[in-house]
């Protein structure tokens, strides 16, 4: 039984230009950190992101939503979590403040995170194994459809599921070799061209075979140059993202997306207003082949619908502590399966529960494994920290989601 909470608000401040993008440049990695206590002695530990300045006012809905838990069985909580995540996310005055978007979707995240971590603890297993071992059925009911009866009801979300079965063992040995990773952390928007140069160099010498340089420059001169930069120091076998951080308009987009076709990016992301659905669907229309990539400041399963109805996005980036934490992100992931469009996420919880979630996807739904994002800079605060070896996220054992912050 849950017998205490806690939401602590934690804050990381970056060295050397580390975190830096087009619109952010001076970011404090921050959690709003919920606590569950059970009286075995366990903790749930769930985590939102944010960058700094307003992360109290998360930790503070965070302990209104988490106040509702005191009492509450974690095990018997999960059997219906999707009816307890649709109240809490409806819940009559907050949901004024979003609804499904903003401080209190954030703060939702973070406390279905902390019930999906002390429900592996409890039962002595990592995430990624309790998700897959769920039948259809139950993972079905972690989930709240609400919104989505015209794309995916609970007997759509059933079949997907249990129609991947086929394969799911053989997908399953991909525990065994490691998901393979692509290294974010060699271009932030502050590093001078050389640091770039150096940064593609050591994550090829690591093992990556993907990475990212932020782009979103005042002068477009400078993007093009350093993404050609990248892409002669990492070579042509390199998948090569770029990432605007929302700096451009739809003009601005798709002027410079044109002029960066020529070192051929994997993908271009986060181009414009991730609200303007439409905007990206022109932008993809304009600039095809390249293809768009986006999710990281979409907050709930309804815009991803609207992206996915469009066309507009070619790889969804959804994020846990982004989104209302893991029950979402399965919902968005089963969306993506009906549609055939890869699950790529933004992992500002720095990999440590994605890299079970991406286990999830792949065996359980039989989502490509693609690759997931590395970011290196918070591993010390992390009591089990990601581990990569050879550019391959290697799989974690110990139970829960890899959440927990050193004291």
């Amino acid at each position: 039984m849950i017998k205490n909470i806690q939401v602590k608000d934690v804050r990381y401040q970056l060295d050397g230009n580390a975190g830096s993008d087009a619109i952010h440049r001076d970011p404090v990695y921050s959690y709003a950190v919920t606590q569950l206590h059970d009286d075995s002695g366990l903790t749930g530990t769930g985590l939102a992101f944010s960058l700094g300045k307003g992360n109290e006012l998360v930790c503070a809905a965070a302990k209104f939503y988490a106040e509702k838990l005191k009492g509450s069985d974690i095990e018997v909580l999960m059997q219906n979590f999707g009816s307890l995540f649709n109240q809490m996310a409806n819940e009559q005055q907050f949901r004024w403040l979003g609804p499904h978007k903003g401080v209190v979707h954030l703060a939702l995240a973070s406390v279905t995170n902390a019930c999906y971590d002390l429900w592996a603890k409890k039962l002595g297993v990592p995430l990624w194994k309790l998700l897959i071992d769920l039948s259809p059925e139950e993972i079905v009911n972690t989930l709240d459809l609400t919104y989505l009866e015209d794309e995916l009801t609970t007997q759509d979300a059933i079949k997907l599921i249990t129609e991947q079965q086929t394969g799911l063992r053989q997908r399953e040995l991909i525990t065994n070799v490691g998901y393979p990773g692509y290294d974010t952390s060699i271009g932030w928007f502050n590093y001078s061209d050389d640091k770039v140069r150096e940064n593609c160099l050591k994550a090829v010498d690591e093992g990556f075979t993907a990475m990212k340089l932020k782009v979103g420059s005042a002068e477009a001169e400078r993007d093009i140059r350093r993404a050609h930069i990248v892409r002669e120091a990492a070579g042509d076998a390199v998948k090569v993202m770029l990432d605007a951080n929302q700096q451009w308009n739809l003009p601005q987009a798709i002027s410079i997306c044109n002029q960066l076709k020529s070192m051929n990016p994997y993908w271009i992301e986060e181009p414009t207003h991730p609200d303007d659905v439409l905007a990206h669907k022109t932008l993809a229309e304009a600039i095809a082949p390249v293809r768009l990539a986006l999710g990281e400041h979409v907050p709930n399963r309804v815009i991803f619908k609207n992206y996915l109805q469009t066309g507009a996005a070619s790889f969804i980036q959804v994020d846990a502590v982004r989104v209302g934490g893991v029950s979402e992100f399965i919902t968005v992931s089963l969306l993506c399966k009906k549609y055939g469009i890869p699950v790529v996420p933004h992992v500002g919880d720095m990999g440590q529960l994605h890299q079970h979630l991406v286990l999830f996807n792949h065996i359980k739904l039989g989502h490509e494994a693609l690759f997931l994002e590395h970011i290196p800079h918070l591993q010390k605060y992390f009591v089990n920290p990601v581990l990569i070896e050879n550019g391959l996220y290697q799989t974690p054992q110990a139970p829960g989601s890899s959440c927990d912050l050193k004291a």
